[in-house]
């Protein structure tokens, strides 16, 4: 595994950098560490999940949507062609 580094900047609402500072510092993390150890679980869920269950795992799909039924009607259309 490579240790090699870049630097990377991204633009968060104000909130939401707020909130990253405060808990990684109440955790005795930095910013990288919270944000690697994020990504480094969403790789691990994607050996293992695919699809919109990893998007709902990770919280990239809204919380009012039904990933079981699109993902059934995307099976569906998928298959039907």
């Amino acid at each position: 595994m490579s240790t090699e580094t870049t630097k990377l900047t991204v633009r968060l609402p104000k909130r939401d950098v707020e909130f990253v500072k405060a808990y990684a510092s109440a955790h005795g993390l930095t910013v990288t560490e919270v944000i690697d150890r994020y990504l480094r679980r969403m790789r691990a869920l994607d050996d293992h999940i695919s699809g919109p269950e990893l998007d709902e795992v990770t919280g990239l799909v809204p919380a009012e949507v039904d990933v079981e039924a699109e993902y059934r009607e995307h099976l569906r259309t998928k298959h039907s062609r």
